[in-house]
């Protein structure tokens, strides 16, 4: 598409120039000879056709090149090499043409002919260019735009293997099996583990038991939570109240209001290595 796109723009504006010079002509008393007119113009736009692939490449090198002073070292060398072979190839494009029909072409080769024609290059060239810059940015965000999202990294927040305890711009990575309870604390909650490390975080309990339900940590006072995986014994008081016992030795108050979630431990399966104790747990 962007190799007709600029073919077709090229043969308007040829058309066009070859109707003009020979209304020119006209004017001034010349031929108007419309046929040799249309024919320089073609077979100069013949050979810009054929000379493409090399602007394409030049701009994309120029893409990929760091730094204003190569690329504009690129785009010159391109530039000489464009209008060198433009003229040359034109011209034998018309010798050969002109042969065949028995005629000749001169090209009256001179300084101020080259430089007459390297100017049209130049300009050619840059529009030329200008044009396939624009075409290769918008490709280019197609393609980005058509590709896939990145697949999340592991372990992030909504994984359920983790959590994370944010407090302002800190962040805390915390594997909800290590937590034994966690209880309030005014504005803050605190969160213990079982290797004896605690957090001190900003925010409500009602937050933190929604969040960690699906961790078996659930409410077993009205300032505590408490992680009924992680309980080896319960001792059931006779005024309804319990205290959990947990695997690291650590013990936990609970109040009568919550004791299904004690009672509930009867029909749990024990983790792996922890058994259930109904005898009073020692106060650690």
């Amino acid at each position: 598409m962007m190799f007709a796109a600029i073919a077709a723009v090229a043969l308007a504006i040829g058309i066009v120039n070859a109707f003009s010079f020979a209304q020119d002509a006209a004017w001034r008393g010349d031929s108007y000879d419309i046929g040799r007119r249309l024919f320089w113009e073609m077979s100069s736009i013949a050979v810009i056709l054929l000379l493409l692939p090399i602007l394409v490449l030049a701009v994309r090198r120029m893409r990929r090149t760091p730094g204003l002073a190569a690329r504009a070292a690129i785009g010159a060398i391109t530039l000489l090499g464009f209008s060198a072979l433009h003229i040359s190839g034109m011209v034998w494009v018309r010798k050969l043409a002109l042969w065949l029909a028995g005629g000749a072409y001169d090209f009256r080769f001179s300084l101020a002919t080259v430089l007459y024609e390297f100017r049209k290059d130049a300009v050619a060239a840059v529009l030329i260019a200008g044009t396939i810059w624009l075409l290769e940015s918008r490709r280019e965000l197609k393609s980005a735009a058509a590709a896939p999202p990145a697949p999340p990294p592991p372990q992030q927040a909504s994984s359920p293997d983790v959590i994370w305890l944010r407090d302002g711009a800190s962040r805390i990575r915390v594997v909800p099996r290590e937590i034994l309870w966690v209880a309030s604390a005014g504005n803050y909650i605190e969160y213990s583990l079982a290797d004896g490390t605690q957090h001190l975080i900003r925010g409500t309990l009602a937050a933190a038991e929604s969040e960690l339900a699906r961790f078996s940590i659930v409410r077993v006072h009205r300032t505590r939570l408490a992680n009924l995986d992680r309980v080896r014994g319960v001792d059931l008081k006779p005024s309804g109240d319990f205290e959990l016992a947990f695997d690291n030795g650590q013990t936990l108050g609970g109040s009568r209001r919550y004791r299904r979630a004690a009672a509930s431990l009867g029909s749990r399966t024990a983790p792996a290595g922890i058994t259930t104790d109904d005898r009073p747990a020692k106060q650690s």
